[in-house]
């Protein structure tokens, strides 16, 4: 079963996705986001959201799926889906903290807007964003040993500069 890709400006993000919806693509699988803030294409860096849809008219041998896709520069606002799908709204919610992405018309139908989801209250930063800092991964050794020389009781290469582990910041952040 493929996939149709369709990368659409932010602007017209819920246009997009309402001439999906109308083509046949009634049913909201998932939206998320992917942090390209280091981004170097032609789209520039932000936020790529994506949203996946599925036509389900043809049976279980003929599903149709379209993976919309835009990319929102960082501290723009992006349209909601959530009048066209309501589903989308825990989504949504999930997106916006855990990426920062700002939406504009959201609306689960609570009245309380954007507010947190999986995160406690209170807990500050965006964790998939490439840029926030994994504090644990500072305070307690990395357990991958995946390089050479890495691990307890093994020799180091006096050749190899050794890595540090993902989201771990260098000493510059201070004592560990």
């Amino acid at each position: 079963m493929s996939v149709e890709h369709r990368r659409v400006p932010p602007g017209e993000w819920v246009a997009a996705v309402r001439a999906a919806r109308d083509e046949g693509y009634a049913f909201f699988d998932w939206l998320s986001a992917v942090d390209e803030t280091d981004a170097t294409d032609e789209h520039g860096p932000g936020l790529d959201v994506l949203c996946h849809l599925i036509d389900v008219r043809h049976g279980e041998g003929g599903l149709r799926r379209v993976l919309l896709t835009t990319r929102v520069p960082d501290g723009q606002r992006l349209g909601s889906v959530t009048g066209l799908f309501p589903g989308a709204g825990w989504h949504e919610r999930e997106t916006h903290e855990m990426f920062g992405l700002d939406l504009e018309g959201f609306d689960d139908g609570t009245g309380e807007g954007l507010r947190p989801l999986l995160l406690p209250e209170g807990f500050e930063g965006t964790p998939l964003r490439k840029s926030f800092v994994l504090a644990a991964r500072a305070s307690k050794a990395w357990p991958g040993a995946k390089e050479p020389g890495e691990g307890t009781g093994a020799k180091r290469s006096p050749s190899r500069r050794r890595l540090l582990p993902p989201g771990v910041p260098d000493p510059s952040w201070g004592p560990r």
